[in-house]
């Protein structure tokens, strides 16, 4: 039988509200009444109930990452730094899937207003743009991953304007002037069309002539999606001398292809990334690729959530992610 606190009381010969302020940490307990309260929940192996405390503090403790899918490598990585950082903060962070539907993503958010298992959401959307978000208090504890604009809301994003353009233009140093990119979605999210222009403005200003031909248009970004773009590309009368690719696993699919082609990289054709997950660590040769702090991201989103559920009474507040441009052996022969 699991001890309850009454008995752990009576065996301290002290008050229920002696036990549970020990249980909760309050410093209004004389040392030696709590050291023999410490002894007696342990010796009876007493247990606080979870349900008790969730019931008090109105907090269960859990915090949810909703993200459009799981298997990709970016957000496993991704997921993996929120759950650490979250855990030392007293957090569980659970992991849902919405397949980028904005019906499911909608869902959870008007979940948070209705006393929901989790405290709070932290979303990285796919399908859902700032017009579904019209009605919705910001009050809301939820933090938003991604370039889409969320007005009224706390945010976190990577500048892929920027990065995008240095990617690019360390191609362009290298001496390339057929640049191709892989990554172009139809249904456009926000991050497709950022990189996309970017690359489009790169080449501009450069003095390069911007050609749809060398635009390599996927449906995900995954790496039979970069391997068929990237034949695709090899098929043109005028090959490209150098591929920009939107995520790594595009990346890794465009180089199975050059190298069941006999072509080398990066004498032939240099190949740049963009998220530096661990396969491209390991990939021959090894990839370039535009590395955005994955630490950072996770960290302060759960630093705006956290000040959103104590109640801080702020203006929604952004963040903008570090990123390096890691250069390796696919976009560099020296």
């Amino acid at each position: 039988m699991v001890a309850t606190r009454r008995e752990v009381a009576k065996a301290a010969n002290v008050s229920l509200r002696t036990v549970s302020n020990v249980v909760n940490g309050f410093e209004s307990v004389a040392p030696k009444t709590r050291e023999r309260v410490l002894q007696v929940i342990a010796e009876l192996d007493y247990r606080p109930s979870e349900i008790a405390r969730i019931l008090k503090s109105g907090r269960s403790g859990i915090v949810s990452l909703v993200l459009p899918e799981l298997d990709t490598p970016y957000f496993a990585e991704l997921t993996r730094a929120f759950v650490e950082l979250g855990a030392a903060r007293g957090y569980t962070v659970v992991i849902d899937q919405t397949d980028g539907d904005v019906t499911r993503e909608l869902e959870l958010i008007s979940q948070t207003d209705r006393g929901a298992l989790f405290d709070g959401l932290i979303v990285s959307p796919l399908g859902l743009h700032a017009e579904h978000l019209v009605g919705i208090s910001p009050e809301r504890p939820v933090v938003f991953l991604g370039e889409d604009s969320h007005t009224g809301f706390d945010q976190v994003m990577i500048d892929n304007l920027a990065a995008s353009k240095d990617a690019v233009g360390h191609l362009i140093a290298q001496g390339r002037t057929r640049i191709a990119a892989i990554g172009a979605e139809a249904k456009r999210p926000a991050s497709s069309t950022i990189r996309l222009a970017a690359y489009q403005q790169a080449l501009e200003d450069a003095g390069l002539v911007f050609d749809p031909d060398l635009v390599g248009y996927v449906s995900a970004f995954r790496r039979r999606d970069g391997a068929a773009a990237m034949s695709a590309l090899l098929d043109l009368a005028k090959p490209p001398d150098a591929v920009f690719c939107f995520a790594d696993p595009l990346a890794l699919g465009a180089m199975r292809v050059l190298h069941e082609r006999d072509i080398r990289i990066p004498h032939d054709v240099a190949v740049v990334g963009f998220d530096d997950i661990e396969d491209g660590h390991y990939s021959t040769p090894n990839l370039t690729s535009i590395s955005p702090d994955k630490t950072f991201i996770a960290s302060k989103a759960l630093d705006l959530l956290t000040a959103r559920l104590d109640g801080t009474n702020l203006p929604p507040d952004s963040y903008l992610a570090p990123y390096k441009l890691i250069v390796r052996e696919s976009s560099s022969s020296s």
